[in-house]
């Protein structure tokens, strides 16, 4: 039995980021939901292109670092009020005052830490393989061109008619990646 690898998907290079970007808008507009571009820089505006939204990193920052936050602010007050209250020349046992510095300072490494992993899990890393790493020209993704990539899971993906989109788009090379 022969095994035909798997297609992932249609590699569209391009030379510039105006190229890029066109083309972006162009696979946009003909309806795909599966598809990415790789580039050496950010280019300006692809975010609208691929109508991206906020990240969501932000939220990992807020809820990590208020977590920390409170746990701090909790530690502070079990152990001062709770665990060994000492009154201490007529002060109470408990300050907020008193506890917001070191719970701060630990909001900010929670937060850091919370930026770290959101980031990781967000972009589904570490990720030891890629198909994309198998194409010999999609190396240059760093270097000096640009690249568009629609997957073949996508549900309006034909590889003849999104060789011919992605040709209309300017592509100069275009290749079909397999798994």
């Amino acid at each position: 039995m022969i095994l035909t690898p798997k297609a992932y998907g249609m590699v569209a290079e391009f030379d510039t980021p105006a190229g890029l970007l066109a083309a972006a808008r162009k696979v946009r507009d003909a309806g795909f939901t599966r598809w990415d571009t790789y580039s050496p820089f950010p280019v300006h505006g692809m975010n609208e292109a691929m109508r991206l939204g906020n990240s969501p990193v932000g939220w990992f920052s807020l809820i990590f670092g208020m977590g920390a936050f409170s746990n701090v602010l909790g530690l502070v007050w079990y152990a001062n009020y709770y665990d060994y209250p000492t009154m201490v020349g007529g002060k109470p046992l408990f300050s907020a005052v008193c506890a917001f510095t070191p719970s701060y300072i630990l909001f900010v490494m929670g937060a850091s830490v919370g930026t770290l992993i959101g980031m990781l899990a967000l972009n589904r890393l570490p990720q030891l393989y890629h198909p994309l790493l198998k194409n010999a020209r999609f190396a240059k993704a760093s270097h000096d061109k640009f690249f568009l990539v629609i997957e073949a899971s996508d549900p309006k993906f034909s590889e003849n008619e999104t060789r011919r989109l992605l040709a209309a788009a300017g592509s100069g090379n275009i290749e079909l990646a397999e798994e």
